[in-house]
Order: C-alpha cells, then sequence, then structure tokens
C-alpha cells in the first residue's frame, strides 16, 4: 500500500469515525472501501466480478423446458 495524506472536513471525519466505529474497521479502511466504490462506479463496474457471478447462475435453474434457449424471447414476452 502506498501512505497517502488528504485533508478532511471536521463534518467528513465525524461522520467517518462513527462509521468506522460502527463497522468495527479503521477510518483508513472505510476511505479504501469507498475509493474503491468510487472507482467502479466510474469505470462500469468490475467486469471480472460480473463475469463471475453470470457463470455461477448458470446451470442454477431448471424450467423443464427444452426450448428455452432457441424461444427465449417468446416466454420472455409472455410473462410481461
Amino acid at each position: 500500500m502506498v501512505r497517502t495524506q488528504i485533508q478532511l472536513t471536521e463534518a467528513q471525519t465525524k461522520i467517518l469515525h462513527d462509521l468506522a466505529l460502527k463497522q468495527g474497521v479503521s477510518v483508513a479502511e472505510l476511505i479504501r472501501k469507498s475509493v474503491d466504490n468510487y472507482l467502479k462506479q466510474i469505470d462500469g463496474g468490475d467486469k471480472r466480478e460480473l463475469i463471475e457471478r453470470a457463470k455461477e447462475a448458470a446451470g442454477k435453474y431448471h424450467t423443464g423446458l427444452s426450448d428455452l434457449a432457441q424461444n427465449h424471447d417468446r416466454y420472455l414476452a409472455a410473462i410481461v
């Protein structure tokens, strides 16, 4: 990790300190998580995580329909 110095307002410092106490983590950890979340938002999220979640979901659910892959649009239209 790289040590970085930032300046926060008194209000920001108090809120971060209170949140850190509630969550049982350090203020530094809260700031790191916040930066990670912000970077994911502006970058469109972590694509690797989305791919892994999609892989985990594949094959989990069974509809009993043998033609679902070919006719998925028709089935979706029927329930909308």
